[in-house]
């Protein structure tokens, strides 16, 4: 007995006598999944953005947890490894990494800028908890 084509093959499996599954899914909706995300990386914030005490000049390696997919050395004197750098410890460090890379001064300076390079979410989640950044994006929409 020959079976017929389905609808859509990644959904359902091709048995003799089953209807085919048709978008078998559950949605999570867009508002939760923003909200634990904004939730997790809230967690990740020091208290105070002058925790972030570290250097703002040299070359800093990052560990591969952090920089799993390409570049691991940033020279911070170069403006767009710099940028680089700092999108990557938002994106994918934890609390103690935040703390351990980077620094108020370089983080305040450049957030007009860096504000639109990463994710809504930990834009957002930032200029909640802390002022300082949201003084100074009023050049950068």
């Amino acid at each position: 007995m020959p079976l017929e084509p389905l609808a859509d093959a990644s959904f359902a499996l091709a048995c003799p006598g089953n209807p085919p599954l048709r978008n078998n899914r559950v949605k999570a909706s867009t508002t939760s999944v923003s909200k634990l995300r904004r939730t997790k990386f809230a967690r990740r914030l020091p208290a105070e953005l002058s925790e972030l005490a570290n250097p703002a000049h040299g070359t800093v390696s990052l560990p591969l947890h952090m920089a799993w997919s390409g570049l691991t050395q940033f020279d911070l004197d170069q403006p767009r490894l710099r940028m680089s750098f700092y999108r990557i410890v938002l994106a994918e460090g934890m609390r103690d990494d935040l703390a351990q890379y980077l620094n108020h001064g370089l983080l305040i300076s450049m957030w007009p800028t860096l504000r639109t390079l990463i994710s809504r979410d930990i834009r957002d989640t930032g200029e909640s908890a802390f002022t300082e950044l949201t003084a100074h994006t009023t050049a950068v929409a």
